[in-house]
This record gives structure tokens, sequence and C-alpha cells, in this order.
């Protein structure tokens, strides 16, 4: 598991309203765009350097592209990432305010602590 590759899709999408929107419509299109394309940059370098070696792993590729929050916190992905992210996508479907957290929290309800480690 790449806990710093999914923290780093959570918080680069989150930072993009397009890409936002793009990831909401197309997650499966999203996620595999940003592996190829993202992946490996450097995270806040506009020169050019880049890795080659950043991938994420097949569970962690599906629960990005289903946008299953429980799984991707299961995995150690960061749960402010996911959390803020996620409303930015979510929260609009709902009438009621904070509907959206209310539903992000019962469905993470069942973990008890030591919850799993969020280290990269």
């Amino acid at each position: 598991m790449s806990r710093y590759l999914v923290d780093k899709f959570l918080y680069t999408v989150d930072r993009d309203p397009e890409l936002v929107e793009r990831y909401r419509t197309d997650p499966h299109g999203t996620v595999t765009w940003w592996e190829a394309e993202r992946a490996n940059a450097v995270l806040n370098c506009h020169t050019g350097e880049a890795s080659t070696w950043l991938r994420f792993t097949d569970e962690e590729r599906d629960a990005l592209a289903s946008h299953d929050h429980v799984r991707l916190f299961a995995l150690g992905a960061h749960p402010f990432l996911t959390l803020t992210l996620f409303i930015a996508m979510f929260e609009r479907d709902h009438a009621e305010p904070m509907a959206y957290q209310k539903q992000y929290g019962l469905r993470l309800a069942h973990f008890s602590l030591p919850y799993p480690d969020i280290a990269t």
C-alpha cells in the first residue's frame, strides 16, 4: 500500500475544481489518467522533475475509482483528505446541512481504536 500516493491523489484532486468535477463524474477515467500523468510528478514542484516508480495497487485503484472512503480509510488513507474531497463532490447531493459529513462518519463507525495507521 502506498499511502503516500493515495494521499497525494486526494490532495491534488481536491485542490483543482476541474479535477474534483472530473473525479465525481468519471472516477475510473480520472484515476487512470492521474496515475499515468500525475502520480510521478514531484508534489508542488513546477520544474518538470518526476519519478518513475509510483503506482497504485489494484486495491487502491479500485477503492479510489469506486469512491469507497471506508475502504480507503481501512487502507490507511488520511481521513481528512478523503473527507474534504468527498464533501466537495457529494455535499451538494444532500439538502440537510452536514448530511454528507454525518453519513461519512456513520459509514466509519464500525472502526474502533486503534484506527488504521495514517502515517506516510
